[in-house]
């Protein structure tokens, strides 16, 4: 397992719509068990593919309860609204107020392309969402209600 760069927002690559993934190989176990050193090591709570520079859709989410590893991901059945800070391991030192879904479904595949559902609400379904955006090529910056200053967090 190794350390990966996390790209910043200047990097094309995260402005670029990700391609599906089609083999689940050891190449891509050994990508999402990277991604997921590079996710601790960083301290953060979701990375996808592209903001590590592999323009494919996955990502990963460690809440807490362990990392979900998300390929080829759809979001389905977006329930209420809710607003709230969110910020980017692309856009160091940024944060800012978000409109997001208040629970989203999940449906996706796991590293053996198996299908699975999952449902989140407040900040699984905020995470959820922002990290499958990276996979269109999205930043959170476009989702910012408004942007917080240094002190506002």
């Amino acid at each position: 397992m190794a350390i990966r760069k996390i790209l910043t927002e200047k990097e094309t690559a995260l402005r670029t719509v990700c391609r599906p993934v089609t083999e689940f190989d050891a190449r891509l176990w050994q990508l999402l068990d990277d991604m997921a050193d590079t996710l601790h090591k960083a301290d953060g709570v979701g990375l996808a593919a592209p903001q590590v520079g592999v323009l494919r859709r996955l990502f990963i989410m460690d809440l807490g309860d362990g990392v979900v590893e998300a390929i080829n991901p759809r979001l389905v059945d977006p329930q209420g609204v809710q607003e709230d800070v969110e910020g980017c391991l692309s856009c160091p030192g940024e944060y800012g107020i978000t409109r997001r879904p208040m629970t989203v479904t999940l449906v996706a595949q796991d590293r053996h392309g198996k299908e699975f559902t999952l449902t989140g609400s407040e900040l699984l379904a905020r995470c959820i969402c922002h990290e499958n955006d990276h996979l269109d090529g999205v930043l959170f910056k476009e989702h910012v209600v408004r942007m917080l200053g240094p002190g506002e967090i």
